[in-house]
């Protein structure tokens, strides 16, 4: 399986990879590990800003709002 190289530093991957929610685990097997793995908002904030972004920035771009 093909993973995101960026996986051992995604604040996301790292704080929602255990949750027990769907659609935590969905947009995983779509963006970190998965089809859209180009199409990251987290990897071009990342490449643009050259910084992470939030731990809480979905592969998306939309926040999760706790």
């Amino acid at each position: 399986m093909v993973e995101c190289e960026l996986l051992s530093k995604c604040g996301f991957f790292k704080k929602y990879s255990s949750e027990k929610q769907a659609a935590c685990k969905g947009f995983i097997a779509l963006y970190c590990k998965g089809p859209n793995m180009n199409k990251c908002k987290r990897k071009a904030y990342r490449k643009e800003n050259g910084a992470a972004p939030s731990d809480d920035m979905m592969p998306t771009g939309s926040m999760i709002l706790n």
